[in-house]
């Protein structure tokens, strides 16, 4: 009977009948612990017996997913969608539905893994998040920078790890080639890298020499029609998987330059960073360069200076920016919604005025940063946004979003530090995107510098 009753397609029926009972059993007659272990056994017994093909899913349903169901629902309070074209809400809705159905049901068993998914490199270059923003004659997306900021922004709602997986390979390895390299060198690589065929990474911050980049030590020397590469760079995303490396040096006088370091060159190295709380599912390594023998032809020949890596941390920082507000989003969707759901003292949380302000704050704060975020993407496509710009909003944004983490996962209460809720997730990503490319002290320095025209930090 049973057996028939599973195979009629009412198992979620009999679910929810077995959970009803059992805790109408141990509510009503204050069954203790053991008797009700010996009651769970009786049911295995019984359905091993009746309905063998049933036994898995009794199991199954005491266990957690390792498949989160995704029910985001986009908040835009000042109708900020109205300033957006066409093509951006086509391109964004196209990242959040493949956000939805690729990453979100397999991200926290990678991050809590901690292991980069990187069979969705792939998923990203078929969505066209490499390099959205760069001409399509070099097979890129040749959209404008606010799409290019929307694509972050979805990205980052599924994971800070999967974004920069995507504004790495975009930001900082395509666009230098693209605005630095020769023309042989932007139809050999981009081509590769917006296809996902290529994989890169950007080597610039070292062991000792992470805020002051004119601190390197990383150098090459003069040797016929190759530069002889020595030094180490540390976390960089990517590095581990990547086949390729835009690294910067110092050349014999002392100058930055940039090349292209490809795997497999002798003495090249890169191995990969264990044991981070933060960015769990992206994959981050070292570089270590010992005698490396690059090619002149590898050289990026338009750019030599701080002026090269800098512009390319402009356009990464601009994409966090962006980026930041899809995890605020995310956070603030999950804690509404708890809010909501969850009853204390015979009604939901949501109904108090702790937990209002709480959610009045998030998206006070979340809608300023949307608005902060467009302005500065119509400025970029006009090209009139400057890298001060770039650090106020980046600075701005990342704390917000981790300001809106905390205060979520106050309301998700004790739930809101397990894998079933993305907050505490989301909040430790935080963590590193407020530090990495550019801390959150040295981007205030920069706009006191730029209000000012004094600089702090020389």
């Amino acid at each position: 009977m049973l057996s028939k009753a599973w195979k009629a397609g009412s198992g979620k029926q009999i679910i929810f009948a077995f959970r009803y009972l059992l805790g109408r059993f141990q509510k009503l007659y204050s069954v203790k612990i053991a008797q009700l272990a010996a009651l769970i056994r009786f049911c295995r017994t019984t359905l091993l017996i009746f309905a063998p093909e049933f036994l898995p899913n009794f199991i199954s349903m005491n266990k957690p997913s390792t498949a989160r169901e995704d029910r985001y629902q986009h908040h835009d309070y000042y109708n900020v969608d109205d300033l957006l074209s066409a093509e951006h809400l086509l391109a964004r809705d196209a990242v959040r539905q493949w956000v939805k159905s690729e990453v979100s049901p397999i991200i926290e068993d990678y991050a809590n893994r901690a292991e980069c998914p990187t069979h969705l490199f792939k998923g990203l270059a078929e969505i066209g998040a490499f390099g959205p923003s760069l001409p399509a004659e070099y097979g890129c997306g040749g959209m404008d920078e606010i799409a290019y900021g929307v694509i972050m922004q979805e990205l980052e709602r599924g994971d800070s790890g999967i974004r920069s997986m995507a504004s790495v390979q975009g930001s900082l390895v395509m666009y230098p080639i693209y605005r630095f390299g020769s023309e042989e060198q932007r139809r050999h690589y981009l081509p590769k890298l917006a296809k996902g065929e290529f994989i890169g990474c950007f080597g610039l911050t070292e062991p000792d020499a992470g805020s002051n980049p004119g601190g390197m030590l990383t150098n090459v020397k003069d040797d016929g029609d190759s530069y002889i590469l020595n030094g180490s760079k540390m976390w960089i995303t990517n590095s581990p998987v990547a086949d390729i490396a835009v690294v910067w040096a110092k050349n014999e006088e002392g100058r930055i330059i940039g090349m292209i370091v490809e795997k497999g060159m002798k003495g090249f190295s890169a191995p990969e960073i264990h044991g981070k709380w933060s960015l769990r599912a992206s994959i981050t390594g070292e570089l270590v360069f010992e005698d490396v023998r690059v090619p002149k032809k590898n050289v990026l020949p338009n750019v030599q200076g701080l002026k090269g890596p800098l512009s390319c941390l402009t356009k990464a920082r601009y994409g966090i920016a962006w980026g930041a507000i899809g995890a605020a989003l995310d956070c603030y969707d999950s804690a509404l919604r708890y809010s909501k759901e969850r009853i204390q003292f015979g009604k939901p949380i949501g109904g108090f005025q702790l937990t209002q302000k709480k959610l009045a704050e998030m998206i006070t704060e979340i809608t300023k940063a949307q608005l902060l975020t467009w302005r500065l993407g119509t400025l970029a496509n006009e090209g009139r946004h400057t890298p001060a710009q770039v650090s106020m909003a980046k600075r701005n944004n990342v704390h917000m979003a981790l300001e809106v983490a905390r205060e979520a996962r106050q309301i998700h209460g004790g739930m809101g530090i397990t894998n079933e809720y993305p907050v505490m997730r989301h909040m430790m990503n935080l963590e590193t995107v407020l530090t990495y490319e550019g801390t959150h002290d040295i981007h205030l320095l920069i706009t006191g510098q730029d209000v000012t025209g004094l600089a702090a930090y020389e």
